[in-house]
């Protein structure tokens, strides 16, 4: 037996460890896991070159608990150890025998898969056990060894009887730390961190129907034909895949695979995705993964943190800020790449090099797919829109060259159900829409129903109005305005239309300067100023009396603020509306020739109420007397 200390660079590193080395006591097992596959993988690939002559076989990864014993192992039937390397390995801490392997054989080894990057990775066994046991026997004939350390930097080796190749590690759990004895426990730690790990991974046993044995139909002691039952056999507990989708080319997937790798990614969503992205490149830097776009809402903060970040099949984060571009953190899916640093700081990963490549790769190939969609069936890509549109216009305001690239297959719909890219609806309305400052007014509406009024004035004149009811639609106009020509949003009830887009003809009112004055005071005095400005316009007598407008500027600074952006404060500011009186309406004209004050002031109300109605501002307790009073009337 030999004895010894481990070599350290500090008096004791084991307070270090449980205190600061991992933040969550639960990630060692993924360590030892991820340690037991890279063992694996090296043998695999020293008897693919001929370096080992053993039979590589089919291994697995055996996890087991003793729970009386308060043991739990870990066990594979890799590369193994000899008592020299359990000495440089596990005695030198710190010191990566993965970076080490992939060195010395970096031409022949770059694909294996091997992890490589969790360093101080077994160690991370001390977090939960007070004393662990190493037994292990190399590939090679050299004797089977047994390390034993109790949590000093003390250890013990010598020879073991272990016949088998491969690597056992016995954790005896510490107090306080019994759940990890706990099966129910274990299996959603190998569930979260090891689910797609290239390697089998066993966890006990499991009863399945024998699938060689075929039922027959017997007779029960009634004399009734049943069906026997099916034999059941004793299998090996896998919980893992290790082959998942990602880690096989596009050309091998059908439509069907995807659709089963998403509900084994997310068992409790019932949705089926909208369509998927495969990722796959290996210069200049390597990454695999499959992402998907699912149902969107208009919520730009519930859909977050779905897409996993794996190293090498390894799970480590959901959080993947930093590493893809926020507006496609809304997505869901797997991203596996042994090119991102891991345990580093969100403000680290945005500053390197190569997450920022691997960032703009995948902008580039989500903006790719989406415009395949669009060209290669535009009719299925139009029904889609209202289910993707959050996202592909947070990434036209988050990500210039995707804002550039959007103009392929961005999807402008309008209030009757048709859709134009934004070339296509410049066109459409360049000659009907454009003002006497020879600027292109595009007209929209965020709700169909309470903007019905001003959106049939607009269509009465031949004009096209847009439906943009998203909740950053204001951000992205102001977007549009600033890089494109001679343009501008208009809401259709932010003025009435002529006011909207502004032509060199300029109606004439019907009454005189002196009723103008006359109407504008009996106006001021009845209706609330804290609420709406009063403006007189000569309009068509035809056009509503009354109509209720609020300035686009004003309003959509406003929802800016709310979503974030826009001028400081104006978020808070009460709603102040415009009260657009048409001159020229009879109405108007009676209001003003009536002889008693108070008929003035009913006919006023009434109208005002109207227009309030008509925008969807009357509610509650006002429209309910709005009700009452108009049925008092008819009656």
């Amino acid at each position: 037996m030999t004895k010894g200390s481990i070599n350290v660079s500090v008096e004791n590193i084991f307070p270090l460890i449980k205190k600061f080395l991992y933040s969550d006591h639960e990630i060692f097992l993924r360590e030892l896991i991820s340690n037991a596959t890279d063992a694996t993988l090296k043998l695999k690939h020293l008897t693919t070159i001929g370096e080992s002559k053993v039979d590589y076989g089919e291994p697995k990864i055996e996890v087991k608990i003793d729970k009386e014993g308060k043991k739990l192992h870990i066990i594979d039937q890799g590369i193994g150890m000899t008592a020299e390397e359990v000495e440089k390995y596990i005695n030198q801490v710190a010191f990566s025998g993965a970076e080490e392997f992939l060195d010395k054989y970096k031409d022949s080894a770059k694909d294996t898969g091997i992890i490589g990057h969790f360093g101080l990775g077994f160690y991370s066994a001390f977090m939960v056990a007070d004393k662990v046991e190493i037994i292990t026997k190399s590939h090679t004939d050299a004797p089977a060894v047994h390390w034993t350390c109790d949590g000093s930097p003390e250890f013990s080796l010598e020879e073991s009887d272990k016949k088998d190749r491969g690597t056992e590690i016995i954790l005896h759990i510490s107090e306080g730390e019994e759940e990890f004895l706990e099966e129910r426990r274990i299996r959603e730690l190998l569930t979260k961190y090891n689910k797609f790990m290239p390697i089998p991974i066993k966890f006990g046993t499991k009863e399945i129907n024998d699938p060689d044995f075929t039922p027959k139909t017997i007779k029960d002691k009634d004399g009734k034909e049943t069906t026997e039952p099916h034999k059941k056999i004793t299998v090996d507990d896998i919980i893992n895949n290790p082959n998942p989708a990602w880690t096989k080319q596009p050309a091998d997937l059908e439509d069907k695979d995807y659709k089963s790798f998403y509900r084994e990614l997310y068992p409790m969503q019932f949705e089926e995705p909208l369509f998927h992205i495969h990722l796959n490149v290996d210069y200049p830097f390597n990454l695999t993964g499959i992402l998907y776009f699912p149902k969107m809402t208009n919520d730009l903060n519930i859909q977050k943190d779905k897409i996993q970040l794996y190293q090498n099949q390894v799970f480590v984060t959901d959080n993947v800020e930093g590493i893809v571009p926020e507006f496609l953190t809304m997505l869901r899916g797997v991203i596996d790449s042994p090119d991102i640093p891991l345990n580093v700081s969100r403000s680290y990963l945005q500053a390197d090099g190569a997450v920022k490549k691997i960032s703009s790769y995948i902008t580039r190939k989500v903006a790719d797919k989406l415009k395949s969609l669009f060209n290669n069936n535009r009719e299925d890509f139009e029904k889609k829109w209202d289910d993707i549109k959050i996202v592909i216009e947070y990434g036209m305001l988050s990500e210039e060259k995707f804002f550039e690239k959007a103009d392929a297959f961005a999807l402008y719909p309008t209030v009757d159900g048709k859709y134009y890219t934004f070339e296509e609806l410049t066109n459409v309305i360049k000659a009907k829409q454009t003002d006497k400052d020879d600027k292109m007014v595009i007209l929209y509406a965020s709700n169909k129903d309470e903007q019905h009024a001003y959106i049939q004035a607009a269509k009465d004149k031949g004009y096209e109005v847009l439906l943009l009811d998203s909740p950053i639609v204001s951000h992205l106009m102001q977007k549009l305005e600033t890089t494109k020509e001679n343009i501008s949003f208009a809401r259709v009830d932010a003025d009435h239309i002529d006011n909207l887009i502004k032509k060199e003809d300029t109606a004439i009112s019907k009454l005189s300067d002196e009723e103008k004055t006359k109407l504008d005071k009996l106006l001021k005095e009845i209706v609330p100023s804290e609420k709406f400005m009063v403006q007189l316009e000569a309009m068509d007598s035809n056009a509503s009396p009354f109509m209720i407008t609020q300035p686009e500027f004003m309003r959509r600074m406003k929802e800016m603020q709310q979503t974030g952006g826009g001028m400081f404060g104006m978020g808070n500011m009460p709603e102040m509306y415009n009260l657009v009186v048409n001159t020229n309406h009879d109405l108007v004209n009676e209001i003003l020739n009536t002889k008693t004050r108070k008929k003035q002031e009913r006919l006023i109300n009434q109208s005002l109420d109207l227009a309030r109605l008509s925008q969807g501002l009357l509610k509650g307790e006002e429209l309910t007397n709005f009700i009452k009073r108009s049925y008092e009337m008819i009656k």
